[in-house]
């Protein structure tokens, strides 16, 4: 009896993220009276759950799974498809429109308060740019992070805002359309930036790091994440395997969540592979 609870306290983590995500979708399917937001969020959540609950139960890929499960559905069928811009971008514009839809939702829910509960999981588990880089040969990064280039993430956020609030100011006609374009002209450049910087710095993270503006919004909110992974320090015996292996160099050998890096955990958990004493978990 034992041993089932102990294996059931695994899986609670996925459960309770399941559940977020059915709260969502009920609650915006009675607010704005669309089954759509039911259909959507119980998707994503299904996909999220049972990918974590897999993961936790070794098997391997699963990240992949759920990458892909995800983010193409977020890419191809409400970027694409329903022609919504879900870049941020798209953010702004229905921000600016006083509208909460589309990307104002996926941006609260995944990206601004979502954090809170599983810091930057987005990054790691739905994230359509990261679900083509994950694939790219540099998993594990070869060069030492370039610190001082993480201000181009806040540069590459004024410009998003500043874009599309000139169009707004100026006015222009068939915004939602030109949106579309945007979205399609965002991607594609960041599909792109992503590869040619992954073989440069020889890392596959590399335009997380440095280009990525949506970790602007992330990284405050992550600070407080409920879940994230925690280091039992007296088991520690600083080999340094787990830092070698995390794509987003955290010092993941450190307990305190002001460590180096702390904020950027993907929640890819290959630091808890690696560990020879398991002290991180």
């Amino acid at each position: 009896m034992m041993r089932k609870n102990t294996m059931f306290r695994k899986y609670i983590p996925s459960l309770l993220l399941f559940l977020l995500f059915e709260l969502v979708a009920i609650t915006l399917w009675i607010a704005k009276y669309n089954i759509f937001y039911l259909l959507n969020f119980s998707y994503i959540g299904g996909c999220l759950a049972l990918g974590t609950a897999l993961f936790t139960a070794g098997k391997c890929y699963v990240r992949h799974f759920v990458q892909l499960a995800v983010g193409s559905y977020m890419l191809l069928y409400l970027g694409i498809i329903s022609c919504e811009n879900m870049q941020i971008e798209g953010f702004w514009y229905y921000l600016f429109l006083g509208v909460f839809e589309a990307a104002t939702i996926h941006y609260a829910v995944a990206k601004i308060f979502g954090p809170l509960l599983f810091g930057r999981g987005w990054c790691g588990y739905a994230c359509w740019t990261a679900m083509v880089l994950d694939f790219l040969p540099y998993k594990q990064p070869k060069k030492p992070r370039k610190e001082k280039l993480g201000v181009l993430r806040y540069v590459m956020f004024v410009l998003s805002l500043a874009v599309v609030l000139s169009l707004f100011l100026m006015k222009i006609a068939n915004l939602e359309r030109i949106m579309f374009w945007i979205f399609l002209g965002g991607n594609t450049f960041y599909y792109i930036v992503g590869i040619v910087l992954a073989f440069v710095f020889k890392d596959n993270r590399a335009f997380c790091k440095y280009l990525c503006p949506v970790t602007v919004f992330l990284k405050p909110m992550s600070y407080f994440s409920l879940l994230r992974v925690h280091c039992d320090e007296n088991k520690c015996i600083h080999c340094g395997k787990c830092l070698k292996v995390c794509p987003m160099n955290v010092e993941v050998n450190e307990e305190s969540r002001k460590r180096k890096n702390g904020t950027e955990c993907i929640l890819c958990y290959e630091c808890t592979k690696v560990c020879p004493t398991k002290a991180l978990h």
